[in-house]
């Protein structure tokens, strides 16, 4: 009994070390960081060192007592993680083979690193059970259920290969509704081929006739709450409905398919955008009132200070299930779209952390196409562009980068409104944030030689994302210790220990905007108690007011952070920045 014990210890050991090895491997490939690299060679040294322990602690085998009894156990346990692993496996592949239809690479790479964390926590308990297995079967002898195994392997594989031909031959018919299909029908047939030829090899027929029975009753109870809680639900509509038309200026508004730019020529002297910031709405039963509470703050404010834009820096969703009680993140974008339209006011966006969670039921390009599908040419209400910037011939990093050129009546270019994509998550760990890439800045740096070109002059820009840039957290410790490198304007950082959770990953945005100097502000939301406008190296460096009434513990009952932020451009490129809080509002 402690043999076996210790033995799987070392075995879980070894599984663990080995997905980590494979995985830094394949990341050093894809994303080609020093990171990565160095985790391959400490895991994967730290494997050989453990095999090599085992091997010879294994060499003098003796025998296991109740050997049939651990060979059903863990034949068992891996013909479950290997159903699991299958199941994970042919979800990942099906939808890779229909996002391959039209799809941007980033967004496919970015949808399967989220995804893989599921595949790598089955294949390590997959791995431990079936090492133990086979140490188990070379001690006894008894090799009837490895045999099973192996055959249980054999008919996943087959039946992964022929479904990934099935849904690479009728893709672009059925999408989404074939990859439900072959997925049903697997956990059909494993459970036949569980049911007629692995209980015959079990010694305890008992014990297999309630483990599969558990089994099968856990995986549509787990498959059931999960596609319940990532169904549309629009309890909000009745709200919508009875929202009134703001929309007061006749700005003309055009889309270039080929660049990807809108152009907003307003014939007024002064030209306002609201920045709306981690609004998190839940979309679902639970989060109801949360949620109406959200859009009634978000109605206030653009009544109040009546927009000719506005932008939302991230986050308009939360759909990670244990607080919103919803995986679904489509169903509360098309609700704000309505809402927005209601409102008449346009608005852009760019992504947050949280729009595009691992267990939303909608993947990064799957929302990419909701939004274009709600854009300008369907609705008239949203900027959102079809086509993504490219630097020689290849698409930028991120989900959402886009240009707004605002110009006078006249034609020449007042304000060119860069929204950039800070990205998720880098998958170096827990909450490990991305940042904006080279190529992003690179794109942003050509715009404004392109346009200071064409307008003969160094434009004037704002730049909006949602993760703060290192340079945020700079500012802010200057301004702490009384330092007049930088300008203090309003606001406070009220989150825990002054915390600003910037990338640990450095852009050179910041840097660019300096060496450029075109862009007079960045805005930013993600820290929800956080709202200080500090300008640091003539660069303004301001922190959206939150939304929020869903996310953070408490917040709902917080007041002094919520609000929006007001940047007024007049007609000579100059700007006013004003902070609206919620509360200000009679």
């Amino acid at each position: 009994m402690a043999k076996i014990e210790k033995i799987h210890i070392h075995f879980g050991l070894d599984s663990l070390l080995g997905i980590f090895s494979a995985v830094s491997l394949l990341k050093t490939i894809i994303f080609a960081r020093n990171v990565f690299f160095v985790n391959f060679i400490l895991t994967a040294s730290l494997l050989a060192f453990d095999v090599f322990f085992i091997w010879k602690k294994s060499k003098n085998r003796t025998e296991v007592e109740k050997t049939d009894k651990y060979l059903d156990r863990f034949a068992w346990r891996s013909l479950s993680w290997l159903f699991i692993t299958t199941l994970v496996m042919l979800i990942i592949i099906t939808k890779a083979i229909v996002l391959n239809v039209g799809a941007e690479q980033y967004l496919i790479v970015e949808t399967f690193d989220n995804a893989f964390i599921f595949v790598e926590i089955a294949a390590f308990f997959l791995g431990k059970n079936v090492l133990t297995l086979n140490w188990l079967t070379k001690n006894s002898g008894n090799d009837s259920r490895w045999a099973l195994l192996k055959r249980f392997a054999l008919f996943s594989a087959i039946y992964c290969l022929v479904a990934a031909i099935i849904v690479f031959i009728v893709r672009a018919v059925f999408a989404a509704n074939i990859i439900t299909f072959v997925c049903i029908l697997f956990v059909i047939m494993a459970t036949f081929f569980t049911v007629t030829t692995i209980r015959q090899s079990m010694h305890d027929q008992k014990m297999a006739d309630k483990r599969l029975l558990a089994t099968i009753l856990i995986f549509f109870a787990l498959f059931g709450g999960y596609k319940f809680l990532s169904r549309d639900v629009w309890l909000l509509q009745t709200y919508i409905d009875s929202v009134p038309y703001i929309y007061e200026s006749n700005d003309i508004i055009s889309y270039d398919d080929e660049t990807g730019v809108y152009t907003i020529v307003s014939d007024s002297e002064d030209f306002k955008i609201l920045q709306l910031t981690d609004i998190h709405l839940g979309g679902s039963s639970i989060s109801y009132e949360k949620d109406l509470k959200a859009l009634q703050a978000v109605y206030k404010l653009i009544e109040h200070t009546k927009p000719d834009l506005v932008i939302v820096t991230g986050d308009l969703t939360f759909p990670v299930g244990v607080i919103s009680f919803t995986f679904n993140n489509t169903a509360p974008v098309k609700l704000f779209a309505s809402f927005m339209e209601k409102t008449g006011i346009p608005w852009a966006f760019t992504y947050g952390n949280h729009d595009t969670e691992s267990l939303a039921s909608a993947s990064s390009y799957e929302l990419n196409e909701l939004y274009k599908s709600l854009s300008w040419k369907s609705g008239h209400n949203l900027l959102y562009p079809s086509t993504q910037p490219e630097i020689n011939g290849k698409k930028i990093w991120g989900r959402n980068n886009q240009l707004i050129e605002i110009r006078n009546s006249d034609g020449s270019l007042n304000q060119a409104v860069f929204l950039l994509d800070s990205n998720a998550y880098t998958g170096e760990g827990l909450n490990a944030y991305d940042y904006i890439h080279d190529d992003q800045v690179e794109w942003y740096k050509n715009e404004i030689q392109r346009l200071n070109k064409k307008e003969n002059k160094t434009i004037s820009s704002l730049g909006y994302f949602h993760m703060p840039l290192q340079q945020y957290k700079t500012a802010y410790d200057l301004y702490k210790s009384g330092s007049d490198e930088v300008k203090y304007y309003f606001g406070s950082n009220g989150e825990p220990n002054n915390l600003i959770t910037a990338s640990k990953h450095s852009s050179k945005l910041f840097d660019a905007a300096v060496e450029l100097g075109s862009t007079k502000g960045f805005f930013c939301g993600h820290d929800h108690y956080n709202n200080a406008s500090i300008e640091y190296k003539g660069i303004r460096l301001t922190y959206g007011m939150s939304i929020d009434y869903l996310v953070l513990f408490g917040i709902a009952n917080k007041t002094e952070q919520r609000g929006a932020t007001l940047v007024t451009t007049h007609r000579d490129s100059s700007i006013d920045i004003e902070q609206i809080p919620l509360v200000s509002i009679k």
